[in-house]
């Protein structure tokens, strides 16, 4: 894309980019539309197609990347019921230090890492830090103390922190804010099936305990971590890059996903220069730091849910191997909800009381947790915690997605938003403690107040205040933000627009 009296015009097939997003051989002006002679109804049949092509080029893919990180992530949870722990060492609050830096990491680097993916494209860039935390998670397979563990989840954090944001904001450029939330929760849905993949996964590793001398924990880490570097290396060819540069499409089919993002209100899909004043669009935004506190209370309850499902399960009475194996039907029936709710929301707009209505399936899920000392009941308990959790994640980010307008802002956005989120999972690693085994009334008492306060509370008064301002520029109250603008300048303020209605 280059611009012209600041619009978009879209490139000529073959055209070359000279440096800070100016590109030169374009002849088209930021109007063109290639379906012009078409009927509404022969435009619509067009775009279907497109959007389904879309939907098989990019979600599956990105799907299964998602997997495998997660995976990466939470599988030490696995490891320590097969006796981490007990062979490196360390003490309990040594194994939730572990934890913790992983966090500390991925959570600093989270808001820096969509404007990488953006100046270094995705196609470059997610395999790279595949390759990278694939290398790193396959060193923690051969570390022989709590140093060299700790040193190698840092490092992971520092490695995924690009993926999670990235994927999130790179889907928000290809679909209608109308499209997003079923496809963002089918993505997300995949971590669900990486807790239930990971239980199954390993429960048949760690049977190789004692092959080439190492335990079966050790080999869940090596199998898994050179596993994520082939995967690293194959996405150089089967990720795509933004819209205006995909190679799969056609010069056409690009510029039909351009124009339907441009009449979604959206301009986020075509080159932008990165300027500071984006960053500090940002961090000024009331609507940055609600969805912050809002996603919070789900990624916090998240990672310990996730974390130490394993441990709670096994503290029910059941041993390792079953243990890991009776972790995966929670996740499973949690990954169905997700994409329901995503496919619901999608179609009523209506995300917040959809954080809303779930959170109450987590917050009795947790009560049943923290009042109940039977194992059928603290069973059924961890299913509708999963439930009451993983559907919130996807559909938050979502919501807060549709609420931000513009290349970077967006991007900064869902980075700050998601590296909050993520940096509770500082609390979230050190709330399950040994010595509150086996009801762990502490830790199950974080979650519920994470729950009750920041998603189902934080979910409210979001609500409120996106309506609120609705009503507002329904109104008029916000017309003066424009007088006296040019065109390519009110289209600048993005979703400060008058004109731009938010999702609620």
């Amino acid at each position: 894309m280059d611009e012209k009296d600041g619009r978009p015009i879209p490139l000529e097939k073959g055209t070359a980019d000279m440096g800070n997003g100016i590109h030169s051989q374009s002849s088209d002006d930021g109007n063109y539309d290639p379906d012009a002679h078409l009927s509404a109804e022969e435009k619509a049949a067009i775009d279907k197609k497109l959007v389904r092509k879309l939907d098989l080029k990019l979600i599956p893919w990105l799907s299964f990347l998602y997997l495998i990180s997660f995976l990466d992530r939470t599988n030490i949870g696995n490891a320590k019921i097969d006796g981490l722990i007990k062979d490196l060492k360390m003490t309990n609050n040594q194994y939730n230090i572990s934890l913790t830096v992983f966090f500390i990491s991925y959570s600093l680097f989270e808001p820096l890492t969509n404007v990488l993916l953006k100046r270094m494209r995705p196609s470059v860039f997610l395999p790279i830090i595949m390759v990278l935390w694939g290398i790193v998670m396959t060193t923690m397979g051969l570390v022989h103390n709590f140093a060299g563990l700790t040193t190698a989840r840092f490092f992971l954090g520092v490695a995924e922190a690009g993926l999670f944001p990235g994927v999130n904001y790179y889907l928000s450029c290809w679909y209608k804010r109308s499209e997003l939330g079923i496809r963002a929760a089918i993505f997300f849905s995949a971590a669900a099936f990486a807790g239930s993949f990971g239980g199954l996964l390993a429960a048949g590793i760690a049977q190789m305990r004692g092959v080439g001398g190492k335990p079966g924990w050790a080999w869940i880490f090596i199998l898994e971590g050179l596993a994520t570097v082939i995967v690293g290396g194959v996405s150089v060819w089967m990720v795509h890059d933004f819209p205006d540069d995909a190679k799969f499409l056609s010069r056409d089919d690009r510029a039909r996903v351009i124009r339907r993002l441009k009449a979604d209100d959206q301009s986020s899909a075509e080159h932008e220069k990165f300027r500071w004043e984006y960053f500090w669009a940002s961090v000024k935004d009331w609507k940055t730091w609600a969805f912050a506190v809002v996603y919070m209370g789900c990624d916090g309850a998240l990672y310990a849910f996730s974390l130490f499902l394993p441990t709670i399960i096994s503290e029910l009475g059941f041993k390792s191997t079953k243990a890991n194996l009776l972790s995966v039907p929670p996740y499973a029936l949690a990954a169905v909800l997700t994409v329901l709710v995503g496919w619901y929301a999608d179609r009523t707009k209506a995300r917040g009381l959809c954080n809303i209505a779930v959170s109450f399936l987590g917050i009795i899920g947790f009560c049943m947790l923290l009042g109940s000392e039977k194992a059928g009941v603290k069973y059924a308990g961890t299913f509708l915690g999963a439930m009451g959790i993983y559907p919130c994640i996807a559909n938050t980010i979502v919501w807060a997605s549709n609420n931000v307008e513009g290349v970077y802002k967006r991007g900064v956005t869902l980075g700050f938003v998601i590296g909050w989120g993520n940096l509770n999972g500082v609390v979230s690693s050190n709330i399950y403690r040994a010595r509150d085994s086996p009801r762990f009334i502490p830790g199950h008492s974080v979650v519920l107040a994470y729950l009750v306060v920041f998603l189902l509370g934080g979910s409210i008064l979001t609500t409120i205040g996106l309506r609120q301002e609705n009503k507002k520029r329904l109104g008029g109250k916000r017309d003066g933000w424009v007088t006296g603008k040019s065109p390519s300048q009110v289209e600048m303020l993005g979703d400060r627009r008058p004109d731009f209605l938010y999702t609620v």
